[in-house]
């Protein structure tokens, strides 16, 4: 297992508050920037994703643990932030677990068409 095997995608949740909870997942095998590109081309406004849309862990709960706070109606809402897709290090390898492949992550953004905010559990029941 080799880290110019591997990729990384960061992410991030912001509150309202504008407090964020930072995520990253371990992909096996590297997209390119076209790839990339073309991903955040599927973004809301380049940048935004409803996580449980394409299937990646949801960062709320990890921003309601850090700020020892609830869920609000005022401060939480359905979007997570796009950061970045760059190459593993070596750290990374050994810190985080392998989440999936690369290109079937990319291919569940590539599939999306239009973004279903019901789908979050921040969606006013």
């Amino acid at each position: 297992m080799a880290a110019e095997d591997y990729c990384v995608f960061e992410y991030l949740y912001r509150d309202a508050g504008n407090f964020k909870a930072h995520g990253a997942l371990l992909l096996e095998g590297v997209l390119s920037d076209v790839d990339i590109a073309l991903l955040r081309g599927r973004l809301d406004g380049g940048e935004f994703f409803i996580a449980e849309q394409i299937g990646v862990p949801t960062l709320y709960q990890q921003l309601w643990d850090e700020c020892d706070c609830e869920p609000s109606d005022e401060m939480d809402h359905v979007w997570h932030e796009f950061g970045e897709i760059r190459l593993a290090s070596a750290d990374d390898l050994a810190v985080l677990p392998r989440w999936g492949r690369a290109n079937d992550f990319k291919m569940q953004l590539l599939r999306i068409r239009r973004w279903d905010e019901t789908l979050s559990c921040n969606w006013p029941a």
